[in-house]
């Protein structure tokens, strides 16, 4: 039997990121859309919100995402990638619909809870299938692209905002959140149905301990860590950032402009720094990240002129959601094929517990010290500590480009 033509293969490949991207536009749409409204909210009277109200919703947000992150990733890697996909896509658009018209405050925590057990499923399952269908030597590119399209929405939810807001009343920015149902038939033609790697019975599938057996278990514990640092990371700068700057003396408008810079800098600049990982260097990219983010948010708390502060607020979205997704890259390059949903559902659930404390941390901080540098100090801790628990990473290399033979998974390289 002849091998599948490039341009197919070519087309094939083009059709999987094209449907990825839609799906997590959408996502980072949702991620950010409590960041986006965060001022306009507190300023809603009949809900009588404040800044701890902001910090549990970003936190309520990311008390569901654990369990949809494990139950995804172990179902992807047992039943395939469509079912649990398609699932997850239904879910988190009737959970933004539900959001646009909860009544209360306690009904639309309610529904950001629900929204956060789609977000946590979509990581791993959409990382993952961008990662099956990738070429070898470009997979890094190829999921960066795709988790790219986070920042993408990110950057429409501050847009809307911007433009909409405070003249319309705050919940209708999520109804576009109930999009990614459109994608449905998509997804049901396009994701393969049965599980990667051997076809075998149950015990050729992933096991969770063997996520800590054949010399991986150290890898997965710093992995675990890193995920936990990054999200940290990410939720509390989506959840807070625009509050942040209002309190450093901004207005919405102004406040929401470093929010776009933010999210373009993050899906501009890790493209470029995907293609220097695909060259071998991937956890050099993963802690320059980190790095980025602890200098950039930094300098955003210092006086300085206004065109600066947006270049630099760019840098600060470029080390945080391109920390994260290089955390996630690295995953997927050390899990072999059969074991990736396993490894991702579990590594991101474990971070989402960083996405659960992220932004009520950071409304402890804004509230214990009044200097409006409080913020931007919390925003750096994890982004330190994630720097350090990425310096004890093995190297991860790029896999081998060679086709493993039937029932064998390509191992990653990592001396």
């Amino acid at each position: 039997m002849s091998a599948t033509p490039e341009p197919a293969a070519g087309r094939r490949q083009a059709g999987v990121l094209a449907l990825a991207c839609l799906i997590l536009f959408v996502d980072g749409y949702d991620v950010f859309a409590i960041g986006t409204v965060g001022p306009s909210l507190m300023q809603y009277r009949p809900w009588g919100a404040t800044h701890d109200t902001l910090g549990m919703l970003g936190s309520v947000t990311a008390l569901g995402m654990p369990f949809g992150s494990v139950l995804a990733g172990w179902a992807a890697d047992r039943r395939g990638r469509r079912l649990p996909l398609t699932a997850a896509v239904v879910w988190i658009s009737a959970s933004m619909v539900a959001a646009t018209f909860a009544p209360s405050l306690d009904l639309f925590a309610a529904t950001r809870f629900c929204t956060g057990v789609g977000i946590g499923a979509l990581a791993p399952l959409v990382s993952a299938y961008v990662t099956d269908g990738a070429p070898p030597r470009r997979r890094t590119l190829h999921l960066t692209v795709a988790l790219g399209a986070l920042g993408v929405g990110g950057t429409a939810s501050a847009v809307l905002g911007r433009l909409l807001l405070p003249d319309l009343h705050f919940q209708w920015l999520f109804l576009v959140g109930a999009l990614p149902v459109l994608l449905v038939p998509a997804i049901r033609r396009m994701v393969p149905d049965a599980p990667v790697g051997p076809a075998g019975n149950g015990r050729d599938r992933a096991r969770l301990p063997e996520l800590f057996t054949s010399g991986n278990g150290r890898t997965t514990v710093l992995f675990w860590g890193a995920s936990f640092m990054s999200m940290a990371l990410v939720y509390s700068t989506t959840a807070w950032l625009p509050a942040v700057m209002v309190k450093s003396g901004y207005d919405l408008g102004s406040s929401l402009e470093f929010t776009i810079a933010f999210t373009i800098g993050a899906t501009a600049g890790g493209l470029g720094g995907s293609v220097v990982a695909d060259r071998g260097h991937l956890k050099t990219v993963t802690l320059a990240g980190f790095v980025l983010a602890a200098v950039a948010l930094f300098v955003l708390s210092t006086p300085q002129p206004h065109v600066l502060l947006l270049a630099v607020s760019a840098l600060a979205g470029l080390g945080t959601l391109g920390g994260q997704n290089m955390v996630i890259a690295c995953m997927t390059a050390f899990y072999p094929a059969r074991l990736r949903g396993t490894g991702l559902g579990f590594g991101l659930g474990v971070g989402r517990l960083g996405a659960i404390a992220g932004p009520s941390y950071v409304a402890v901080a804004t509230d214990l010290f009044t200097s409006s540098k409080a913020g931007f100090f919390a925003f750096m801790v994890p982004a330190v500590l994630g720097a350090a628990v990425v310096a004890g990473l093995p190297r991860i290399s790029a896999p081998s480009p060679r086709v493993p033979a039937a029932g064998q998974d390509a191992a990653p390289v990592v001396p």
